[in-house]
């Protein structure tokens, strides 16, 4: 495949890469693309994933926002897979500075990556609104009905980016700051449609744009290399 070689090319003479990645890097560790309205979410729930993971909803009706977050977001017993252990290994190597990701399963983490940076916060984080108080997913998996925090029974809010509010300030900064002095810039699983994420390569300066995904993207035509199909497999191939 000619595109993989020249991949492996870019990857090989760089020691200043970063990757930026979205849903498709983790559907194939089994996490769902929660954003996708399908028939099973239909039946089960009476309204969109979109609806649910909306503030607004989360104050309105935290039991229906809970039983959602429950079933489609701690994905719990999910492995990183072929594409996060790459990224690991060329961090390892020197040659990854950074991951940004608007996932958030942790996967990158458990993969070995250490400079992480969540755009869209943590499932693995969840903080009591009343002390502050740390819960892992696991409690969240376990609690019936609304978690209450076990200290001063609180509501608990999972660290997560909901629709409607704004993404941290200092992380979104420092992803900036990391595309714009990048020699190549990765991108992959995302089909670049959801702002302001999407709109981050913009800062990339370099001349080594690379999109990797099953499908076209609205930006393919600015990229210097398209490589399309499975991410795991490309990068497992790499």
């Amino acid at each position: 495949m000619e595109q993989l070689e020249k991949l492996r090319e870019i990857v090989n003479n760089s020691d200043n890469i970063v990757f930026f990645g979205g849903a498709g890097v983790s559907t194939e560790s089994g996490i769902p693309d929660f954003r996708s309205v399908d028939g099973l979410y239909n039946q089960k729930y009476d309204y969109p994933p979109e609806t649910i993971l909306s503030h607004t909803f989360f104050r309105r009706k935290p039991e229906e926002f809970f039983r959602f977050y429950q079933d489609k977001m701690l994905c719990l017993g999910a492995r990183p897979n072929a594409a996060h252990l790459k990224l690991a290994q060329w961090e390892k190597q020197g040659k990854l500075k950074a991951v940004i990701t608007q996932n958030i399963d942790g996967l990158h983490q458990a993969a070995g990556s250490e400079k992480v940076l969540e755009l869209h916060g943590s499932v693995l984080r969840n903080y009591c609104e009343g002390c502050g108080k740390f819960f892992g997913a696991e409690y969240m998996q376990e609690a019936k009905g609304v978690p209450r925090c076990d200290a001063c029974g609180g509501s608990i809010k999972p660290d997560v980016v909901l629709y409607e509010e704004g993404l941290d300030g200092g992380t979104l900064r420092e992803a900036i700051n990391y595309i714009r002095n990048a020699d190549v810039l990765i991108v992959g699983g995302t089909s670049l449609v959801v702002y302001p994420a999407a709109g981050l390569i913009d800062y990339y300066r370099g001349g080594k744009l690379v999109l990797v995904n099953k499908t076209p993207t609205a930006r393919d035509g600015a990229a210097d290399l398209v490589v399309q199909g499975s991410i795991g497999e490309i990068f497992g191939a790499l």
